[in-house]
């Protein structure tokens, strides 16, 4: 995958989202990742490392949140994340505080892709749930 800014916003704009538990269309919440910091791809160990800090971060800040996967629509690319009951503001500091160029953000079942660090305006990326790919059990990732 090319790490340019304008092929790394698009990559963003397909992405599909992995759930092994439903989520009610009200909820307001963002999905944000640790993994590959600023675009750069990490080894599955030194992802796995920030994945456990995350979790401990918002472990700390008291939110609940879900796990989840955000993933390319044919797989070859995926990424743990974390669903996190969080207003907007505070979801793009924890993206921020983890590198990461953006998170998304969902409102009434509305896809917002937010940028963190990225030179890019916020975009609104259609309906969520038809994103949403319902799984018996989260993939493992390597």
């Amino acid at each position: 995958m090319s790490n340019s800014v304008d092929s790394l916003w698009h990559y963003y704009h397909q992405t599909e989202f992995l759930f092994s538990q439903t989520l009610s269309a009200q909820l307001s919440f963002a999905i944000i990742t640790a993994y590959n910091p600023k675009g750069e791809v990490l080894s599955p160990c030194q992802n796995g490392l920030l994945d456990r800090k995350l979790q401990h971060e918002i472990q700390r800040l008291g939110l609940p949140y879900r796990s989840m996967v955000g993933a390319s629509q044919d797989r070859s690319h995926m990424e743990k994340s974390w669903a996190i009951s969080t207003d907007k503001a505070s979801a793009i500091r924890l993206g921020r505080l983890f590198n990461q160029n953006a998170i998304y953000y969902v409102e009434s079942d509305r896809l917002q892709l937010v940028p963190c660090l990225m030179p890019r305006e916020e975009a609104f990326l259609g309906a969520f749930s038809p994103r949403v790919r319902r799984v018996i059990e989260l993939p493992d990732i390597e």
